[in-house]
């Protein structure tokens, strides 16, 4: 089966994974996930399999194949996978849960390698470009970077006391991470740094972005510049654009029902997908906010996307 050049996946409570001709908005595939509802999807670099994170384990789906049952299982975290994703050239994963734990996977050996211990429930995880650093953040507030070469924490972050940190992200060239919280806010660091590790957050912005949670905060791929962009996903229905310059409000993306609580670039940063309580997932076209495509099929909540637009990475 050739590889797709796009793939696509949403994820709901009715416990399916579904695959999205983009362009059409046809559902072309569907897997079911009986274990437990999917909190997030991630695709490989090299486009072969999607990660989905459950409750408490994580299966990897081959993409290109009519196989319904996950080729590989993960399971020793007990409670919630809250996060999930990939170092550049796929040799290994890494997952944060609500039982306080961040674990790296090597993909081609059972079991995990690492563990580190946070001390509250991990809402998100990130891995910062540099491929040696995973920045998480709790329920608890803090946020912590796990440094992978000395195996310790190296960093620890409080921004609002007992606020739940809900997302991070990082800029693709690490200069930027940005914290998004329960309480609508966003929290911009320049990261600043010796050699190639980061050594210090430099607070750049307090951006109050929503009045209510924000989900899901991304920002823009490499291949956006020179315009650099944050989106963020909140329970008031909307999404934002802002402005990495400055940080103000490009467009405010209205269409959904109810909450968002996932969205994904694509490669080149002009459109974006996201995923909603209203049941559907949406295209949006970011020059004109518009949203161009709704994909339909979840007869629950959809809470999670993938997107992989990209060329494959076959390091």
């Amino acid at each position: 089966m050739p590889h797709p050049s796009v793939v696509l996946a949403t994820a709901a409570y009715d416990h399916t994974i579904r695959f999205w001709e983009a362009t059409s908005g046809r559902c072309y595939r569907t897997l079911q996930y009986t274990d437990s509802q999917v909190n997030r999807l991630e695709i490989t670099p090299d486009k072969q399999y999607l990660a989905a994170a459950g409750n408490p384990h994580i299966r990897l789906f081959e993409i290109n194949s009519n196989q319904p049952t996950p080729v590989l299982n993960y399971d020793t975290h007990t409670s919630n996978v809250t996060a999930v994703g990939f170092q550049c050239d796929g040799k290994w994963m890494y997952s944060g849960s609500e039982d306080g734990t961040v674990k790296i996977w090597d993909l081609r050996a059972p079991g995990f390698q690492r563990e580190y211990e946070s001390r509250g429930a991990v809402n998100t995880v990130v891995l910062h470009p540099n491929q040696t650093e995973l920045i998480s953040g709790d329920q608890n507030g803090n946020i912590r970077v796990w440094d992978l070469t000395a195996n310790s924490c190296s960093c620890e972050l409080v921004p609002e006391v007992d606020t739940p940190i809900r997302s991070l992200t990082c800029m693709w060239d690490g200069t930027l991470v940005v914290a998004a919280n329960n309480a609508g806010t966003c929290f911009v660091w320049r990261l600043l740094r010796g050699s190639q590790m980061m050594t210090n957050f430099e607070p750049l912005h307090k951006l109050k972005a929503h009045n209510s949670y924000i989900l899901k905060c991304l920002l823009s791929p490499e291949f956006c510049e020179p315009n650099r962009y944050l989106a963020t996903c909140s329970s008031d229905h909307t999404l934002k654009i802002w402005k990495v310059d400055g940080f103000t409000c490009e467009r405010v993306l209205k269409g959904h029902t109810r909450w968002v609580w996932d969205c994904v670039f694509s490669v080149d940063g002009a459109f974006l997908v996201s995923a909603s309580s209203d049941h559907t997932a949406k295209l949006w076209e970011l020059s004109t906010g518009d949203a161009i495509r709704t994909y339909q099929g979840h007869n629950k909540a959809t809470v999670c996307c993938a997107l992989h637009d990209g060329t494959e990475s076959t390091a």
